[in-house]
């Protein structure tokens, strides 16, 4: 089955945590967590198009200055999400640099910040041609856990104790399109970027009655061409099943609202990307710092009943001795205590 969600770690468990995730069929991405982004090249931040901040500690955020030095000068939207006070925080960033010639450049950069607080999610736009100044009061809607809602994907929060707010992140692909090649040989159609437009048509909802074009060239250069109905040419050439679940949870003190809160939100997730900071042998200082062990990042995982679990943002003390983190995880993973 061909995946439509390829997530990875922008850095080894000991350094800044991020999660970077591109979307197949689109040229763009997703980001969980703004740390130090110099493993990721121009061309991978361009992509971005939402970054979701678990909390605004600096091994979280300082990446988003060079999110925004990349992006100034270009015609670009980025959406960014994080916990309360994430307005203030976002301003402090760009009030700190001077503005004065910004609005003459022809291109605008805007930033729309959705700021979490409880039951409710505060909204505010920034430009470069207003200097970054807000024009108007950030709009408040409802909040009930889901912050982004689009044809093939969706993304819930929720909200944990790290003695400040920080957020647990789970992108829910709606559906997954795999394509059966012997059905395609069987019609004499080639595999192409046609796919592409088939499974955007799909995903978006497309009318199943309207006309599809399949276009390609042959094997002498000739333009060739081919039209179906939508729903005719899924039913023939396309497999649809349950897509995937990605959940992300860093900087948790393993409280047992946490880890309840945890299971919930990771719940059936084929993959979780959780801190496992602390070996349990260290609980104490796990509970003084806010983290989690080991042990309770596999617990989580066996309660949540996940496919697959990837541990990350380890304490430095633990240079040298990752095995025994993993291994610590792995044991409470598999066995569920």
């Amino acid at each position: 089955m061909k995946q439509s969600f390829h997530p990875r770690l922008i850095n080894d468990p000991f350094s800044d945590p991020g999660l970077f995730i591109p979307l197949l069929f689109q040229k763009r991405a997703l980001l969980f967590d703004l740390g130090d982004m110099s493993c990721l090249s121009p061309r991978d931040i361009l992509k971005i198009s939402h970054a979701f901040v678990t909390h605004t500690h600096m091994d979280h955020f300082i990446g988003f200055d060079t999110l925004l030095r990349l992006l100034l000068g270009r015609d670009k939207e980025i959406n960014l999400f994080g916990p309360y006070p994430f307005l203030k925080h976002v301003e402090a960033k760009l009030n700190s640099y001077t503005w004065n010639l910004v609005e003459n450049y022809e291109s605008i950069l805007s930033l729309r910040v959705t700021e979490i607080q409880g039951e409710k999610v505060l909204v505010q736009r920034y430009e470069s041609r207003n200097r970054f100044e807000p024009a108007d009061p950030p709009r408040e809607f409802p909040f009930s856990g889901r912050l982004l809602t689009e044809r093939s994907f969706t993304v819930d929060a929720a909200v944990f104790d790290h003695k400040v707010d920080c957020l647990g992140l789970s992108l829910k692909e709606n559906f997954s399109i795999n394509i059966i090649k012997e059905k395609l040989k069987e019609l004499g159609l080639p595999v192409g970027p046609w796919l592409t437009r088939f499974k955007r048509a799909i995903h978006e909802g497309s009318d199943p009655s309207g006309e599809f074009k399949v276009s390609w060239q042959d094997e002498a250069g000739v333009a060739r061409e081919e039209r179906f109905a939508l729903g005719r040419l899924s039913e023939k050439i396309a497999r649809i099943s349950p897509g995937q679940k990605i959940t992300y949870i860093t900087d948790i003190i393993g409280s047992p609202e946490n880890i309840a809160r945890a299971v919930e939100l990771a719940m059936d997730s084929d993959r979780l990307f959780i801190e496992a900071a602390f070996l349990e042998a260290d609980k104490d200082m796990a509970r003084h710092k806010y983290h989690l062990t080991a042990r309770e990042a596999g617990l989580i995982a066996a309660r949540a009943r996940v496919k697959e679990l990837s541990l990350f943002h380890y304490s430095p003390r633990y240079f040298g001795r990752e095995k025994e983190l993993h291994e610590e995880a792995m044991a409470a993973f598999r066995s569920g205590a």
